[in-house]
């Protein structure tokens, strides 16, 4: 036995390629980024940040909430910026050409260039009493130098001055390129903190008079430091802030420490006294001397490269981290301290039944006495939420409240704070899953089995619910090529019944589903339901029909070979078994059984070689057999006998 025509087998191949899709939205402005901070400062007049990167020479300003605005290239490496007390001129310190810059604050623009005589720097700079301060030397030989900007380069007066650190009384001076600050609300105060070594020296100079003239002095003897990475004045104390933690009082020419705030790397002081420290991947403000935040904001991951205050206190600009390098964000309402607030609700409870709602709302900041906290409901029946009576805050912070939901399902109690003159909002929610009933859902046809193409109808039964009538069923056909489809969805009848036709050409599995309501649960049935495929068989190359018996035979020559074409509902890899059985002696034989594939036609021809001699009777049937043709989306179905007989 043999097959005349091979199924043709078609291989689809699907292709898949990674794509990276922006999801579509409102466009937002680029924000100011740096590969490597140089120097950060904020602009009250102009409502503007800037920054300037050090690895390539561009200083940029960027708006009150971080958006980039303007952009200057070209200098080399910017290692520091400072303003003007009017806020009009920025000032550059560029070491790689020797010079500091002043630009138009408004415009960026290059306003002068003032050469300054070192083969090291300008480091650091710092503008007090109208002039502009700068660091410059190297560890061994490091100094204070000043541009007085009211001097005209072209007038013939040398308007940058070298050597200006008052030695007399420091030993040797200021070893290395130090850092400077100043405090806005006392001009002529200088800061400095030499750096580069274990431990560093340190100095207030007074500079009103335009000459330095030494305040307080430590020499760096380890007794206060083991090295000096950030120095800040304290707004209106005689105290300076190093690296973002202690504390060091000055007073008859020397510096004693005084206090600490929690550790951390480097802070800023606002005018109004605040403090931005800079303490591991988060950024705390502290009121003067204080030990607890008034507010902490996180940077991420990392640590953030520096931190600046708007003059008039209203934000902190910080420059962090993120995978494009140092970014300008606006921190925003630093005096405002964050509140905690909790909720904590039974994890389940049953609905209609009294319950209680407990929590606590805390502050580093102490919050008004008598606050109310309001409190809503959401549930399935109210899905936008329901207010309820507020509660009051008892003294140590606690609160509680009852309710009885009138719903099931997932409840959910949020709690919130409207906020006062020191602290922000707050809200917490908590969530309870509300007991509800079980209701009856039936679904007809499951397990029943039936011909190729019939179309059935199955009927869905609901039972006893509160709102909610409404039911879906869907059909999902075997096979992974054709999804579960929802076919209907609608109110059920007054009997509680909805119908759904299926037209049933694969084994199927239909479902119904009720989605619940406020008082019974969600329900999901299932039937399965099976369904034939549709086969025949050909007969040709005979020279007659004729019976024998009662049996109708087809009749060929003994040396005729039969050709039996089958026809089967096609599916891609389908296979049909060709079943062949011999009489003989009033009892058939299995002589084969074998499987032959389906072309896309879904025929199968298969031609049976003639046995040579007369008398020979034989059947043969075409069988779908589930799991074992090649798919399982069908049930085994078998074909009619085709009987032949072989004659002179």
């Amino acid at each position: 036995m043999r097959s005349t025509s091979a199924a043709t087998a078609l291989a689809v191949l699907f292709s898949s390629a990674a794509l990276s899709v922006a999801a579509a939205g409102t466009a937002s402005a680029a924000g100011a980024v740096v590969t490597s901070p140089g120097g950060l400062v904020a602009d009250h007049a102009l409502q503007r940040v800037f920054v300037s990167d050090a690895s390539d020479g561009r200083i940029l300003a960027a708006n009150y909430s971080g958006t980039l605005v303007d952009v200057s290239s070209g200098f080399g490496d910017v290692s520091d910026l400072a303003l003007s007390d009017d806020g009009t001129t920025l000032y550059a310190a560029v070491p790689s050409s020797h010079e500091v810059v002043a630009l138009d604050a408004a415009t960026l623009d290059v306003k002068v260039r003032y050469p300054v005589a070192t083969d090291t720097g300008p480091r650091h700079l710092a503008f007090s009493a109208g002039k502009v301060w700068f660091t410059y030397g190297d560890q061994w030989d490091g100094d204070l130098g000043s541009v007085d900007p009211a001097v005209d380069p072209a007038s013939g007066t040398e308007p940058v001055a070298l050597a200006q650190f008052p030695k007399e009384g420091t030993s040797v001076g200021m070893w290395g390129q130090a850092l400077l600050d100043t405090d806005p609300l006392r001009p002529g105060v200088l800061a400095l903190g030499e750096t580069g070594l274990s431990t560093g020296s340190m100095a207030v100079l007074d500079v009103s008079s335009g000459t330095p003239r030494l305040t307080a002095w430590h020499n760096g003897d380890y007794t206060l430091n083991q090295g000096i990475g950030d120095v800040d004045l304290a707004a209106g104390a005689d105290e300076v802030l190093v690296n973002g933690t202690d504390r060091d009082a000055y007073a008859d020419g020397r510096f004693s420490k005084v206090g600490a705030y929690p550790a951390g790397q480097r802070v800023d002081v606002a005018r109004s006294g605040l403090v931005a420290q800079i303490s591991g991947t988060k950024v705390a403000v502290y009121r003067p001397n204080a030990k607890l935040p008034v507010r902490t904001y996180s940077t991420g991951t990392q640590t953030a490269a520096d931190v600046a205050w708007a003059p008039d206190s209203s934000r902190i600009f910080a420059l962090v981290p993120g995978s494009g390098g140092y970014t300008v964000k606006a921190l925003t309402q630093p005096t405002l301290n964050v509140p905690t607030l909790t909720v904590s609700a039974p994890s389940t409870a049953p609905r209609a039944k009294r319950l209680t709602v407990t929590g606590k709302i805390s502050a580093t900041v102490a919050l008004p006495s008598g606050i109310r906290l309001a409190v809503t409901r959401t549930d399935l029946e109210s899905p936008n939420g329901k207010a309820l009576p507020s509660v009051a805050v008892q003294s140590n912070g606690t609160y509680s409240f009852a309710d009885t939901p009138p719903a099931g399902g997932a409840v959910t109690y949020k709690v919130s704070y409207a906020g006062d003159a020191g602290h922000t909002s707050a809200t917490a929610s908590d969530k309870v899953v509300v007991s509800r009933a079980s209701t009856s859902l039936s679904l007809t046809n499951n397990g029943k089995l039936y011909n190729y193409g019939s179309d059935v109808r199955f009927v869905a039964h609901l039972g006893t619910t509160y709102k909610n009538r409404t039911v879906e069923i869907w059909a999902d056909p075997f096979g992974g090529d054709k999804p579960n489809k929802r076919i209907k969805v609608g109110r059920v009848d007054s009997k509680g019944n909805i119908a759904a036709w299926v037209d049933m050409t694969r084994d199927t599995n239909v479902t119904a589903i009720f989605r619940g309501d406020a008082r019974y649960n969600p329900k999901t049935v299932k039937s399965t339901a099976f369904a034939r495929v549709r086969v025949s068989t050909a007969v040709s190359k005979h020279y007659k029909t004729a019976k024998i018996g009662s049996t109708s035979y087809y009749w060929f020559h003994k040396n005729t070979d039969p050709l039996l074409t089958t026809t089967m509902t096609y599916y891609p890899g389908r296979q049909q078994r060709f079943d062949l059985q011999v009489y003989y002696q009033g009892t058939w034989y299995s002589a084969d059984s074998e499987y032959f594939p389906l072309g896309t036609a879904g025929k199968s021809a298969v031609t049976l070689e003639a046995p040579g001699q007369s008398g020979i009777r034989a059947r043969m049937r075409s069988v779908y057999v589930n799991g074992s043709s090649g798919d399982s989306v069908n049930s085994t179905t078998y074909g009619s006998w085709k009987y032949l007989y072989f004659s002179n």
